[in-house]
């Protein structure tokens, strides 16, 4: 029987506690960071950079390139951070979350891809759920298993070119956002193939082709590859707490 995949993550007790208690270190054990930079809340483009960790500092790897966000921008989602004031992310709003994020499962509708993280083959019976008020949400459940009544009203079918004519889930990769699949807090975050430099997405980070096949040769499962995703302001707020990589101008 093929495994229903949930973007839950195992997560220490210490990233669970309040702002007062716990701040996020980037250790060691992490040795790769995606690293997404917009302007501002707003806006529906960004950088991405790719950084590897050589001894006990980050090293660019590559050249940074053009990503695409959410329709309405970021707004902070749920993830290893922690819990931040301001806007929040939440089912339906358009916003791409901002945060820290492990990464996971690759997927595509290719039977194979050149990558070092798992990979899952699509299929016509796999979706993503975000419906509000399922079991299964911010769940990757197979319908065959799961029942048509489980997948019913979710616009997340993940085989995007039988259903909607389009190759933006040709390859991706699962952003492990909102770990504990609370309800309403926003479901099935990924990064994707872009339509066009100036078409946004509904809260995903989106790039083309040949900048998504360079990512996925790059990151390596082993190495516990993380996605950090603020705007310019945050980052600078963040980066010495957080020990993020100085980025070039």
């Amino acid at each position: 029987m093929k495994k229903i995949f949930s973007f839950v993550a195992a997560m220490s007790l210490t990233a669970c506690a309040s702002s007062q208690q716990y701040t996020p270190v980037i250790d060691n054990t992490h040795q790769q960071l995606v690293v997404v930079v917009a302007n501002d809340s707003d806006a529906i483009d960004a950088t991405l950079y790719r950084f590897e960790k050589k001894g006990r500092q980050w090293q660019q790897q590559g050249d940074q390139h053009a990503v695409v966000l959410g329709r309405t921008g970021l707004a902070w989602g749920v993830g290893l951070h922690p819990a931040q004031a301001g806007l929040q992310k939440q089912e339906g709003d358009g916003k791409a979350p901002a945060g820290i994020f492990e990464l996971g499962t690759a997927f595509g509708y290719l039977d194979t891809l050149q990558t070092n993280l798992s990979y899952q083959a699509m299929t016509a019976n796999d979706y993503c759920i975000d419906v509000k008020g399922s079991p299964f949400y911010n769940q990757l459940v197979d319908k065959s298993e799961v029942g048509d009544a489980a997948v019913k009203n979710s616009s997340e079918w993940m085989r995007r070119d039988i259903y909607s004519q389009d190759d933006l889930y040709k390859k991706g990769i699962v952003v492990k956002h909102n770990p504990y699949n609370v309800d309403g807090a926003g479901s099935c975050i990924f990064m994707h193939l872009w339509r066009a430099p100036s078409k946004p997405t509904a809260g995903c980070t989106a790039m083309t082709e040949t900048d998504m096949d360079a990512l996925l040769a790059w990151l390596d499962e082993r190495k516990k590859p993380l996605l950090v995703s603020l705007t310019k302001q945050q980052y600078q707020q963040k980066q010495s707490q957080w020990q993020l990589p100085v980025l070039e101008n």
